[in-house]
């Protein structure tokens, strides 16, 4: 009898982390629809200097190695800016699908921020998973999680997942 978790044992131990995920790149829309109704460019470096340094800064409190969690969040950053011009090209080139608000920036970077303190928490135990699993039996995880995703948020859950899976 083996003691490795079974695959439907690992999306159930890295669902949490997944969700966490997903939510964060379902406020990146939030994101993108300010920053289309402001004209705002999707890189902000100083915005992302400022979330990996707080991340470093957290990091061990949340028992992460520091390096391992400014990787993880990068991908999360990366992702993020994936879907960000996803949905702006679309905007783009279909104005009638353009959101008809503009979300106060503001209000959603303290969401993004909320949800930093919980993907820490869970990235610790994802990593725990990861080392005692083969990374190739965790990817197949995080894909079943993402199902019922379209395909651009699919793509971002993998790239803000790649650190993970690795």
């Amino acid at each position: 009898m083996s003691a490795e978790p079974s695959p439907d044992g690992q999306v159930t131990r890295l669902a949490p982390l997944i969700d966490l995920v997903v939510a964060r790149l379902l406020v990146t829309d939030d994101v993108a629809a300010a920053k289309f109704g402001a004209g705002a460019p999707v890189d902000d470096p100083a915005r992302e200097r400022e979330v990996l340094d707080q991340v470093r800064a957290r990091a061990r409190d949340a028992g992460v190695d520091p390096d391992v969690a400014v990787a993880f969040f990068r991908d999360q950053i990366t992702a993020s800016k994936e879907v960000q011009r996803g949905l702006l090209a679309h905007w783009a080139a279909h104005p009638t699908e353009a959101p008809a608000t503009r979300p106060d920036l503001a209000a959603i970077r303290e969401r993004l921020d909320e949800l930093t303190t919980g993907l820490l928490r869970e990235l610790a135990a994802a990593l725990e998973l990861r080392a005692a699993s083969c990374p190739g039996r965790v990817a197949p995880a995080v894909r079943a999680r993402a199902r019922g995703l379209d395909a651009l948020h699919r793509r971002a859950v993998e790239a803000a997942t790649r650190s993970v899976v690795a």
